[in-house]
């Protein structure tokens, strides 16, 4: 299984931050107070969705400079899978509560707000699920840790089938996930998309952060540009230079998309085609924030540019895949769907 892969390669490190780690979640817990008696996820009630558009979340949130130019279009659905947000080292449980109030505050005051909200010109849905402990990623008991990815992956599948019974009404559908919503975003695409009728309806794939094997997929492929549509694009950020471990023990080298040109060669993209990245403040565009260019199955970085960024030492950029591209990403999905409009 692809998951058993991931257990025994991923580095030991905080995930489900996207380069803010901001406490401003804690003055927020007592607006969640959930309660479900069986602990299982009800996606009947807005509470078990972080995002959805028939109730207020962050993931509407959009950064000052881009408020003027903001359109919504309903048209289209995103549904977006986040990050790991449960990592407590004093937690000896391997699933998250559903009704954790810490956690979901944490959830949407972090992955939501600065990541969600980079595809928000379009209906967002992004389920809360049992995610996995962050343990789940390095301990060498990989029986429990398969185990807690399943049944993450079984609420997001259930979350999945709700949406398309009662939200989707035949619309195009992107689906968006970082990190372990990664991971189970690839589950679902082979479940629901991969040589399936369903495929006809998938503008696109942005399922970042995580290691995609060459054999993931029967049919779905990669895109090889910024408008083909019904494929998926994914990458992984690293300074320039290193190579973690884990990465030299990966068996094929996993599908990688340059963010800054939406293709997979190996040219250089100087950091002049980067639009803007969305950092620890929100409503601050950091244009030029990072270069990009594909090595071996990662996407190596040069230190990137913004204010306090020669204090940087981190050679692993992964809490930055999707902030130092949000708006390269953000004018992707335009093109993608105007791409996928044309050819109906």
């Amino acid at each position: 299984m692809a998951q058993r892969n991931i257990v025994l390669i991923f580095p030991l490190f905080f995930l489900g931050l996207a380069f803010s780690c901001s406490p401003v979640y804690l003055k927020h817990i007592d607006e969640y107070k959930f309660e479900n008696g069986d602990g299982k996820p009800d996606y009947s009630r807005l509470q078990y969705w972080a995002a959805n558009p028939y109730k207020r979340s962050l993931s509407d949130s959009v950064p000052e400079p881009l408020r003027r130019s903001f359109v919504k279009d309903s048209s289209v659905d995103v549904f977006f899978l986040h990050p790991t947000t449960f990592g407590d080292k004093t937690d000896a449980r391997w699933n998250a509560d559903i009704n954790s109030d810490t956690i979901n505050a944490k959830t949407d005051y972090s992955t939501i707000l600065f990541q969600a909200s980079a595809f928000n010109e379009y209906r967002i849905f992004a389920p809360r699920y049992r995610q996995a402990h962050l343990r789940a990623y390095y301990t060498k008991d990989t029986a429990s840790a398969l185990r807690a990815f399943d049944l993450a992956y079984q609420d997001i599948k259930t979350a999945f089938q709700y949406y398309l019974d009662h939200y989707n009404n035949g619309r195009p559908i992107i689906i968006a996930s970082h990190s372990q919503g990664s991971t189970h975003a690839q589950r679902l695409l082979k479940e629901f998309f991969d040589g399936k009728p369903l495929k006809n309806k998938l503008v696109a794939a942005y399922i970042i952060g995580m290691y995609i094997p060459q054999n993931t997929f029967a049919e779905l492929g990669p895109c090889k540009d910024s408008l083909q549509t019904g494929c998926f694009v994914a990458w992984r950020s690293f300074k320039k230079g290193f190579e973690a471990d884990y990465v030299k023990a990966e068996t094929t080298r996993s599908f990688v998309t340059n963010p800054l040109t939406w293709t997979n060669c190996n040219d250089y993209a100087p950091r002049e085609l980067n639009l803007g990245a969305v950092l620890t403040k929100f409503n601050k565009i950091r244009p030029h924030a990072a270069d990009a260019q594909i090595h071996e199955g990662i996407l190596w970085l040069n230190r990137p540019h913004f204010p306090g960024s020669f204090l940087l030492q981190m050679k692993n950029y992964h809490i930055g895949d999707i902030n130092l591209f949000y708006l390269n990403i953000r004018e992707n999905v335009h093109a993608r769907i105007s791409a996928f409009n044309k050819n109906q």
